[in-house]
């Protein structure tokens, strides 16, 4: 079967308490759909954990305007830890998920409302486009980006879902070609090298360093492209300065961006390709697991630097909970996105935030 990449899935964040955090997501970012909370334990990460199985409590958000969503991932067996260094532009790992907005001065004023921390004022990017940064409770870094493709404008939500991610890399052209090439993000929206204004407000903001805007020329496709929507990645590289990593002397898991999810099908030619260009799985589930109201299967690839990319095959999702409708991907044209209709029947199962 050929490859097929549906979009970014989800970004894992880990934290310390998945409900207050799904909570501040849903009503600062709109992620109010959940589509598995689940408390288990993750037994297949054992490269990540130290050999050792972890229990663990995890909730898939969306948000049904369109984009990513985020995998909100608490430690129940031990204490997550977080990094024992400020962490700084460059970075080695996901350094900021990006989240779309429609307007990206909306998005600014109802933050700010809401007393969230906003790190930068409205500023731009070094092809001209809007952007701000903040901060969550926990300390995680986002970019508010403007971004024109959705799937349900009829949501008043001015935000949508994730859209990509900063990532910090320490060899630019070792790393463009791994996110072309695997992931299929070809095409260069600007490379730049300086000391950029947008980013003064950061930690390590105002050095040296060279940054290179990908994005993907070819459409997504399969089951859930319109919902995922298209995404950039943006890579951060530092100049004269040995970068940190992020998760150093960590477990998957702590507290921060603990990997970027990828929904794809053909989840063994991906196996073959990625071991081909020297990227083999670290972690795969082989067949399917079981998220209790979701199943698939999953595996991890490291890139150059050693941050966390997963590519997750959908086998199944609810559709409408309170019914018990849920949907098997397994036996239909898997480069078809699914009816709108069907992917709009999840609105039911969407859950205010509490005050």
């Amino acid at each position: 079967m050929t490859k097929i990449i549906s979009g970014i899935q989800q970004v894992g964040i880990g934290i310390s308490n998945v409900y207050e955090a799904w909570n501040w997501y849903n009503k600062n970012f709109g992620f109010d759909l959940p589509l598995f909370d689940e408390a288990a334990e993750a037994g297949l990460m054992l490269p990540y954990t130290n050999g050792k199985p972890q229990k663990r409590h995890a909730i898939l958000a969306l948000n049904l305007k369109g984009g990513g969503g985020f995998e909100i991932w608490q430690y129940t067996s031990r204490k997550p830890q977080t990094a024992k260094f400020e962490l700084q532009v460059g970075d080695l790992g996901i350094y900021t998920t990006k989240i779309k907005t429609t307007d990206v001065t909306k998005a600014y004023h109802k933050l700010q409302k809401n007393n969230v921390t906003i790190v930068s004022e409205i500023l731009e990017m070094p092809n001209g486009e809007q952007h701000f940064f903040v901060k969550d409770p926990y300390g995680n870094l986002f970019q508010i980006v403007k971004a024109d493709a959705w799937f349900n404008k009829k949501i008043p939500n001015v935000f949508g879902g994730c859209y990509g991610a900063v990532i910090g890399v320490s060899d630019m052209e070792k790393s463009k070609e791994f996110y072309n090439k695997i992931l299929g993000y070809d095409t260069i929206i600007y490379e730049e090298e300086g000391i950029f204004d947008d980013l003064k407000n950061l930690a390590g903001g105002t050095q040296k360093i060279k940054r290179v805007l990908l994005k993907h020329s070819k459409n997504r496709e399969g089951a859930f492209s319109e919902l995922l929507g298209p995404s950039v990645i943006e890579l951060v590289s530092v100049i004269n300065k040995m970068p940190k990593k992020i998760f150093e002397n960590r477990l998957w898991g702590d507290l921060g961006f603990i990997h970027l999810c990828f929904d794809v099908t053909g989840m063994d030619t991906f196996k073959k390709e990625c071991n081909a260009l020297g990227y083999p799985f670290t972690v795969d589930s082989d067949n399917s697991f079981d998220m209790g109201e979701a199943a698939g299967r999953f595996s991890y690839i490291e890139d150059p630097d050693g941050c966390l990319i997963e590519f997750v095959e959908t086998h199944k999702i609810p559709i409408l909970k309170k019914i018990g409708w849920y949907l098997n991907l397994t036996k239909r044209n898997p480069t078809k996105a699914l009816p709108k209709w069907i992917l709009n029947t999840m609105k039911f199962s969407r859950k205010k935030y509490k005050e």
